[in-house]
């Protein structure tokens, strides 16, 4: 069943300035381009700032710079971050049903482990020995508790997720499917002409409120834990090796991956496809663009961009075959320069 809020009651609950029908019906969200009277869209890019005269959204939430942009007659919440308000708002549309206390038939828990009664169990899931299963934690089928293992009040585990052995989730934390958190870190010693496997003997630490999306995966430490702080959010398929630390607030985009031991300060921004090589410090508010490869450490916060951006194919093979000849030119450069009086 579809949820209807007054425009007016949307502004004050979230201390929004409000311009227009107060008594409007909202009924979902939707972009600017494709919201209908019922809707609510939002212009946080000025690049859509075109799109304010022609959309048919009920309401669009905007910065009070736009204001002389919107149609006439559209519902206008004017917010300081459009976008943060935006978001703050389609909550309210989010449908997830709660789910039912208990554990599900099919479900095996060991005798040593610990569930709380309110927490919510699937079906065919499996918690093993000494593990916590908190107060209104909700486990998703086929979901795997591996050996002491906590997981905090009001967790949410989607179908799949595998929890291997010493996690430890906080409070609020979602692990969206097929994640694997507290596999064996990447540690093999060379034997003059063969590999020993070195024990992982640390766990996994996730603070409160943290977000670990699909098919990530983060290894638990070889002698401390892999760690992340509070309010930690990770994309769908990255890549967290042994002994990693990522500090309060940090957001790491699909596809990116981080070495050993390498440790990421607070409010850090890191692209799609990016790496990090391992023992690195980044530090805090420092941003690494999509596809960047970081080999040495970050002491001072801002953009840090590396590759090759995108570029027609015949300009790119000049480039290219140029670059093989810089340190050439660097050296050219240089003997010039020599005989080159200073004023």
């Amino acid at each position: 069943m579809s949820t209807a809020l007054k425009l007016g009651d949307i502004a004050a609950r979230f201390g929004l300035e409000l311009h227009g029908d107060g008594s409007r019906l909202i009924e979902g969200v939707a972009t600017l381009a494709h919201a209908g009277p019922g809707q609510l869209g939002f212009l946080a890019n000025p690049r859509y700032r075109g799109q304010l005269a022609s959309t048919r959204a009920g309401a669009v939430v905007i910065a009070a710079g736009d204001l002389d942009a919107a149609a006439s007659g559209t519902g206008l919440l004017v917010a300081t971050n459009p976008y943060v308000a935006f978001a703050r708002i389609a909550g309210l549309f989010e449908q997830h049903a709660p789910a039912t206390p208990g554990i599900h038939a099919s479900a095996v828990v060991a005798a040593s482990a610990k569930v709380a009664a309110s927490a919510s169990i699937g079906p065919h899931c499996v918690i093993e020995a000494n593990s916590v299963v908190g107060d209104g934690v909700e486990l998703g089928a086929h979901s795997h508790v591996g050996p002491d293992c906590v997981i905090g009040a009001d967790c949410r585990l989607a179908a799949r997720v595998t929890l291997v052995r010493r996690v430890r989730l906080g409070r609020r934390v979602l692990v969206h499917s097929g994640a694997v958190l507290g596999a064996d870190g990447f540690g093999l010693a060379f034997d003059g002409d063969h590999w020993i496997k070195v024990p992982q003997l640390g766990g996994v630490r996730i603070g409160d409120d943290c977000e670990i999306g699909a098919n990530t995966t983060i290894d638990r430490g070889a002698l401390e834990d892999t760690e992340l702080d509070i309010d930690v959010r990770l994309d769908n398929q990255i890549q967290i090796a042994h002994n990693v630390f990522i500090g309060a607030h940090t957001a790491i985009a699909g596809c990116a991956a981080v070495a050993g031991s390498t440790r990421i300060g607070r409010y850090c921004l890191i692209g799609g496809g990016a790496g990090l090589i391992g023992h690195l410090t980044i530090a805090d508010r420092a941003t690494i663009t999509a596809m960047s490869l970081g080999t040495h450490s970050i002491r001072e916060s801002g953009a840090y961009p590396s590759g090759t951006p995108i570029q027609e194919s015949r300009l790119w093979r000049r480039n290219a075959a140029r670059f093989k000849h810089l340190d050439d030119l660097a050296r050219h450069v240089a003997d010039q320069n020599k005989g080159t009086p200073h004023e």
